[in-house]
């Protein structure tokens, strides 16, 4: 900070001190993010970001910003929050109770817009103000008819506080070939030049339809429109009880050995999400909810909740806990549809009740499927050095549950649903130790879910779009005390479409670390084949790829193709071999130097051989491919190097096609070892990628089709710049 702001006014003072359990980089954080305000954000021009990440503490910042923003000059707050009655309410309580001692005092005033007076006078105005609204059309033409109407209000100095910045504040549509203001978007902006002295801060954990706005928008519908692209950005800490996209989806979760991490996943076979949108006895019938394998992930994914909070409270208990206080959750979160969600309720109900069942009358079954969750459960206690209860105490413990109505099950279908369901502390009510919700999109921004211990989620968009699956994570949070019982189910494609984007916020933050969004390339292909920049704003988030340092580009789910017939492979393979002997042989000591050209050859006479039959393998774009290569060869210091890829082969490799049934993964993901390719690359990827061609045998007991076949694997040399590729660009 250039400038110290007053840490020692009555506000900021007094809130520091009833609140000594904040860590020292949030009070830190608040500071320097109120030196910025008023430093580069003083207009409405200028909003600043304050960048978290989901459920990890960003209202608490954003509080603790606006107790040093009243002691810096700042008389009126407006909190803008998503269009959710249940979340603003959730949001004028939390206000209300973190500022309570200023209330008592007559010092603060807070209103939710729609229920505001219509005018204030002077002595009203003497005190500080906050106004509580909805980004929503009403709620907004309210705080713009309040300022608008009232020149001393409007002349006080006043911090827009934008909660889930991303969440309709900005946005444009085309219409006739213009570029147009959404609605809230023009308000939002009136709201602003309603303001003579205004500084907005934007909080959000999923901020890329803000950075990649462009700087300067002209559009047919407003007079004067201001795009709130951040002009600066502080991050929210992050401490190291958090649970995120790094512990779900970092290196730990891919690992070949058993790590807690990888030990959360469990796969989910895509056709099941089919069978939980309607009844269909074609697939199974209700009475065999236990035995029936059509289902299988989704009974494993409710017993696996059921052991795990049985667990937990066990060893709770043990540990001096009041069992009272010992509850956890489930969510199942698949469809949008509240038919959907009917059908979900119904299966899971007649789960639980035939448990209960099984349970009374001492049926194997419910041995059975016990023992397999408290196995699977023991692996992640025993790594995280945590008590394993004897299974015959599990056992009894379930069975009392089950039999006892200790589980409740929820639908969420609405805000008013959410309304209902909240507790004090804007948290979804636990009623029971066991709690299962079962809900759709209403279930994402501001929702916390205490305790979540399981986590189904099957949502299938055409397009993944970062910020709405993002906010869909509702797992995470300050988790870590529950990891070791917590587990995510979900389809090999959906999980792979969560990893690319995790990679991709994680790229996102480390450019913002290291001073800003400039700092990552922003590329596409041009018509011509080329790869050209790409303004940040033109890029669809749902269509990049993140290119690092070492970054792997591999096929993965394919099948190879037959060996003869119309679309046999054996003779393209063939010719592969003879090209690859030529150019670089087999299992050489080092990887040779090739034209670029040769490279995207290769890979496009390997593309006809690999099928991908399978509905829910991840996708895998060649063009893109392709087009990284192209990218990357491009980005050596001398350019008199560029242009250029290392190239190595290895032939007799047995990869299998799917992984182990202990595994958490559906299909091999490395048929690369760290211990050759691995060492390769260390040792000779240094300003160029490598081209790794694995020639398999391809034998059918490995899954394939008794033909070889090459598995082409890219990695992004060691020092590259960290670029977004995207396949897919805004016309």
């Amino acid at each position: 900070m250039s400038n110290p702001i007053n840490t020692r006014g009555l506000f900021y003072s007094a809130y520091r001190g009833a609140n000594q359990s904040f860590s020292i980089e949030t009070f830190t954080c608040a500071e320097e993010t109120v030196a910025a305000l008023l430093e580069t954000a003083t207009t409405s021009d200028h909003p600043g970001m304050l960048l978290g990440k989901v459920q990890s503490g960003k209202t608490r910042t954003f509080i603790t910003v606006l107790a040093a923003a009243f002691d810096n000059g700042f008389d009126i707050a407006i909190v803008l929050s998503k269009n959710s009655r249940a979340l603003i309410e959730q949001t004028a309580k939390r206000l209300n109770r973190e500022f309570s001692m200023f209330i008592e005092d007559g010092e603060l005033e807070i209103y939710d817009i729609m229920h505001a007076p219509e005018s204030f006078g002077e002595f009203e105005l003497d005190s500080k103000l906050i106004f509580v609204g909805k980004k929503q059309s009403d709620n907004l033409r309210r705080l713009i008819d309040l300022f608008t109407r009232h020149p001393a209000m409007a002349r006080k100095r006043t911090i827009i506080i934008d909660d889930e910045a991303d969440n309709a504040s900005i946005g444009y549509s085309i219409k006739q070939g213009l570029l147009e203001a959404r609605t809230i978007a023009k308000q939002v902006s009136e709201l602003r030049n309603a303001i003579t002295q205004s500084s907005f801060l934007q909080v959000t954990a999923t901020p890329y339809s803000l950075y990649l706005q462009p700087y300067d928008v002209s559009v047919t519908n407003a007079l004067e429109f201001k795009p709130t692209r951040p002009a600066f950005t502080k991050l929210v800490p992050v401490p190291p009880e958090y649970v995120g996209g790094e512990t779900y989806f970092g290196p730990s979760s891919r690992s070949h050995e058993d790590t807690l991490e990888s030990l959360i996943h469990h796969t989910v076979d895509h056709r099941e999400f089919e069978r939980l949108k309607r009844y269909d006895r074609r697939s199974f019938k209700l009475e065999d909810v236990l035995t029936t394998p059509t289902i299988d992930g989704f009974r494993r994914a409710i017993v696996n909740f059921i052991v795990g909070g049985c667990i937990q409270r066990i060893n709770g208990v043990a540990a001096g806990a009041k069992d009272k206080k010992l509850r956890y959750s489930f969510l199942l979160h698949s469809e949008a549809g509240k038919d959907a969600h009917s059908w979900q309720g119904m299966l899971t109900e007649a789960m639980v009740q035939k448990l209960a069942s099984a349970a009374a009358a001492d049926e194997p079954v419910f041995q059975e499927l016990v023992t397999a969750a408290f196995a699977d459960l023991a692996k992640s206690l025993a790594l995280a050095s945590l008590p394993v209860p004897p299974k015959l105490v599990v056992l009894a413990a379930v069975k009392e549950a089950v039999t006892r109505e200790y589980i409740t099950i929820a639908k969420v279908n609405s805000d008013d649903d959410v309304a209902a369901l909240l507790d004090n502390s804007g948290q979804l009510k636990l009623r029971t130790p066991l709690n299962i919700f079962i809900g759709g999109q209403v279930l994402d921004r501001g929702v916390t879910l205490a305790n979540l211990i399981g986590f189904y989620y099957g949502r299938r968009p055409n397009r993944f779009q970062q910020d709405t699956v993002l906010q869909h994570s509702r797992m995470y949070g300050y988790r870590r005390p529950d990891l070791a019982v917590t587990r995510f189910y979900t389809s090999p494609a959906i999980r792979f479409a969560m990893a690319q984007m995790e990679e991709f916020d994680q790229s996102l933050r480390s450019a913002i670390e290291a001073g800003g969004d400039k700092a990552v390339q922003f590329i596409r292909t041009a018509s011509d084949g080329s790869i050209v920049p790409c303004s940040p704003n033109k890029i669809l988030v749902a269509t990049t790829q993140t290119l690092r340092p070492h970054k792997r580009i591999l096929p993965i789910g394919f099948q190879s193709g037959y060996k003869t017939g119309a679309q046999g492979i054996g003779k393209m393979v063939e010719a592969l071999d003879a090209r690859v002997s030529t150019i670089c042989g087999f299992n050489a000591d080092a990887p040779k130097l090739v034209p670029l050209a040769t490279a995207l050859s290769l890979l496009s006479d390997i593309e006809p051989t690999l099928h991908f039959p399978e509905d829910d393998a991840p996708p895998f774009d060649w063009i893109a491919a392709r087009a990284a290569l192209t990218h990357l060869s491009q980005q050596h210091p001398d350019p008199a190097k560029r242009g250029q890829v290392l190239l190595w082969a290895a032939k007799e490799r047995d990869s299998a096609r799917m992984a182990s049934a202990s595994s958490h993964a559906t299909y091999i993901e490395t048929p690369d070892s760290e211990k050759t390719e691995g060492q390769l690359a260390k040792t000779y990827a240094i300003d160029h990628p490598i081209l790794f061609l694995l020639r398999q045998d391809g034998a059918a007991e490995k899954g394939w089709r008794d033909t070889p076949f090459y598995w082409p694997v890219v990695r992004a040399q060691a020092r590259t710049p960290t670029a977004i590729y995207t396949a897919e660009t805004i016309d």
